[in-house]
């Protein structure tokens, strides 16, 4: 156990200028589009914007797309943006194929000479995704509420704090999702760039399929495979409940993920 507590030490130690990095560089997206918002609301721009939105994007954003387009929904922007959703799966299968690059550099050698069962290994990289993309969610809704207490017109409604910790728990969850399925390709992989390169396709074709699922009626018979499809911001902007049943699936492909690693990782040969 204490060796195993070391080790997770050890990993966070190795990561935390990317992890800081990243979550400085989240939080401060989250104050600049809240100052944008800002500015709009001031300007009474907001309804110039909504006139312009092209046809698709509203059949896209459906009954949400008037919401979106306000002062609320601009603040909520950043989570359901497409580069920071690219930015906390790609964080998380970085660190969910660390047993991979470990066993490519001849490290997991070193780690498994001490008294340390494989499964120590799969444990450490699960707590070690799960605590940084939790970080990385609690400074982007810091930097939400900063920003609505520096920049935020006066007058102006909030988003609530319900809707904030719904996006970001649900969003939270997409990324241990991805981090699961990580775990395990990379739990039977040398290297890791096959292993990170193997998810991120899964993740480009399963988005694409939820993409086309939302405009062709035809796709959303094969929908339901992809996890983005449990992933609906715009249900939660126009004020609908988080669905507990979005949670319980992410949650649920994250565990398949956990259980499999653990098993493929020790019965595989790591010899280097």
């Amino acid at each position: 156990m204490r060796s195993a507590a070391l080790l997770l030490a050890y990993s966070l130690k190795r990561v935390r200028a990317l992890t800081i990095t990243t979550g400085l560089l989240l939080a401060a997206l989250q104050l600049v589009l809240i100052f944008v918002a800002g500015s709009i609301q001031s300007s009474g721009g907001f309804d110039q914007l909504s006139a312009l939105l092209p046809p698709f994007a509203r059949q896209l954003l459906g009954p949400s797309a008037a919401t979106f387009m306000s002062f609320s929904g601009i603040v909520c922007l950043g989570y359901f943006d497409l580069a920071v959703m690219i930015a906390l799966i790609a964080l998380a299968v970085t660190l969910a194929t660390t047993p991979a690059s470990e066993v490519e550099i001849g490290f997991m050698d070193l780690i498994l000479a001490r008294p340390l069962a494989r499964h120590w290994i799969i444990t450490r990289t699960i707590v070690l995704t799960a605590l940084v993309s939790a970080a990385l969610l609690a400074l982007m809704v810091g930097g939400t509420w900063a920003g609505l207490q520096m920049f935020a017109p006066a007058g102006v409604p909030w988003p609530s704090a319900r809707l904030v910790n719904s996006l970001a728990i649900n969003v939270g969850m997409l990324t241990l999702c991805w981090g699961g399925v990580a775990m395990a390709i990379g739990a039977a992989s040398s290297r890791r760039s096959v292993a990170g390169g193997a998810t991120g396709l899964l993740a480009l074709a399963t988005y694409l399929l939820d993409y086309v699922a939302r405009l062709w009626q035809p796709a959303e018979k094969v929908a339901w495979l992809s996890p983005f499809r449990y992933y609906n911001p715009f249900d939660l902007i126009i004020g609908n409940p988080l669905p507990i049943k979005n949670l319980v699936v992410l949650g649920a492909i994250a565990v398949a993920g956990f259980a499999a690693a653990y098993v493929l990782f020790a019965r595989r040969d790591i010899s280097h």
